[in-house]
């Protein structure tokens, strides 16, 4: 029996150290060296403060943002550590209450004259992290953020449409924008001014 075992426990050793050990650590030092950002988890800073990261969403309650989708993760909105819708169906009367709820807040926030808001702001997401709204959902709050920021519509516009990220070649995903990277481009902009 011992004949067995010594030559399958050095087995098991090997194995321990060149994929437990060896492997993770080479795809680390790779990910460091060619990718640092997101190597890093894709953080963002603002004068040497970690503000957020480009991965995960946040909540912005200030009317001078963009808000991203509704999260209903844990004890608070986008908690990395409890990440998942609500799991009502959309016959559940607590799925509609929210919804009415949300629509609401938005009509009350930005115009819903002109459209009424996306359908991505009123439901919570799948994952409840979702740091990305889609160009339609972002250009629903342009008016509300150049109220607030007193800059022209046009200049939100602006800069919805030199941070969009587009599908590929038009079949693969749709066309987005990073909440986050908005908001921070915004602040730099009104900084300047």
């Amino acid at each position: 029996m011992l004949k067995y075992f010594w030559p399958s426990l050095k087995n098991l050793a090997w194995l321990t150290l060149i994929t437990g050990i060896a492997y993770p650590l080479f795809l680390w030092a790779m990910g460091a060296l060619l990718l640092p950002s997101q190597a890093k988890g894709s953080l963002v800073e603002r004068n040497g403060v970690i503000v957020g990261s480009l991965l995960i969403g946040q909540e912005f309650l200030d009317s001078k943002y963009f808000q991203g989708r509704p999260s209903m993760t844990g004890s608070f909105p986008y908690n990395p550590m409890a990440s998942g819708g609500s799991n009502y169906a959309g016959s559940n009367p607590a799925q509609k209450d929210s919804m009415v709820a949300r629509r609401n807040r938005l009509c009350l926030e930005n115009d819903c004259s002109l459209a009424p808001p996306p359908r991505e702001l009123l439901e919570a997401s799948a994952s409840g992290l979702d740091p990305e709204i889609s160009l339609r959902a972002a250009r629903f709050q342009v008016r509300r953020i150049a109220k607030a920021r007193g800059i022209s519509e046009a200049e939100v516009a602006e800069v919805i449409k030199k941070n969009a990220i587009y599908s590929l070649w038009n079949l693969y995903g749709t066309d987005r924008v990073n909440v986050l990277q908005l908001n921070f481009v915004l602040d730099q902009i009104s900084k300047k001014e």
